[in-house]
């Protein structure tokens, strides 16, 4: 990125041999080899360095709003899961019903979910304010606190990912209802909600939990934006004012930490495979 952290910290007008000093201090006077191998070794030691500005522990600011991302990111999938898969059923439905009533309103499902897809989420999150905190005043605009506090910033992060999940579902369960096993279960007289249930979404659960996993893990990253509008003091908001203020040992640490969680949330991914895909197992009959 453009611009010193030393000029931020001091400001334009201080003499140059107080940025000296200071460039001294939190060593970017040396070169870029030697800043690397300096944080190489600090990782090394379990380290992530201190902040420019407020010289406390990057590692101990991460693990003080971790916690608050998580209650987040598990609050925005809790509303986003249920729902996405409940939107997907009414409209796949709705589409193989034949009446142009019920294929309305599957399109009109489809719509929304386009919808919730593109629209960007500040956009949403700043309507979502202005209606329910300074219209209606049901809810605070912004702070991290109790579940008050926590409505409006994971129903601003659940509605991207509950649409995706409704598309992307809708799709695999109208392929999947076109399969021969499921007429074969009509034939044999079983009831639609059966069917659906017991062979449609079970044979859907590989890619949702596919895309649940790569949200949730996203999520987990920090969600910078909704974080930030809304005031929540997490590691996405705690990035955005890092890189603001150049303050690189915060976004290198909330980067490393938001990378290891994502990979670990993808490799309880592929470990539920193993549950959930009889395919997967196929190979332990043959030990």
């Amino acid at each position: 990125m453009p611009g010193d952290p030393v000029l931020s910290l001091v400001g334009e007008r201080a003499s140059p041999e107080t940025i000296e000093h200071i460039k001294e201090q939190i060593g970017t006077d040396k070169n870029f080899l030697s800043q690397f191998a300096g944080y190489v070794g600090l990782l090394m030691r379990g380290d992530l360095g201190r902040s420019y500005y407020t010289q406390r522990d990057v590692a101990r600011d991460v693990i003080e709003k971790f916690p608050n991302t998580i209650k987040l990111a598990v609050t925005a999938m809790l509303i986003a899961v249920p729902a996405g898969i409940v939107l997907s059923v009414i409209s796949a439905r709705c589409y193989v019903s034949g009446t142009n009533k019920k294929r309305f309103l599957g399109e009109f499902i489809s719509l929304i979910s386009i919808g919730g897809i593109s629209l960007p989420v500040f956009w949403i999150g700043l309507i979502l304010m202005y209606i329910f905190s300074l219209y209606l005043k049901w809810l605070p605009p912004s702070g991290t606190g109790d579940l008050s506090f926590l409505i409006l910033p994971a129903v601003t992060l659940s509605l991207p990912a509950c649409a995706s999940i409704a598309r992307v579902s809708r799709t695999i369960i109208l392929e999947i209802i076109g399969q021969p096993f499921i007429k074969t279960a009509r034939a044999k007289g079983l009831k639609e909600r059966a069917i659906m249930f017991r062979h449609v979404l079970k044979n859907a659960m590989i890619p949702l939990v596919t895309i649940i996993g790569l949200d949730f893990g996203s999520y987990l990253n920090g969600a910078v934006l909704t974080e930030t509008i809304f005031g929540w003091d997490g590691i996405g908001r705690f990035t955005m004012e890092g890189i603001i203020k150049r303050d690189y040992p915060v976004v290198m640490g909330c980067l490393l930490i938001g990378t290891t969680v994502f990979v670990l949330i993808n490799i309880i991914v592929d470990i539920l495979y193993h549950y959930l895909d009889p395919r997967v197992r196929i190979g332990e009959s043959y030990k």
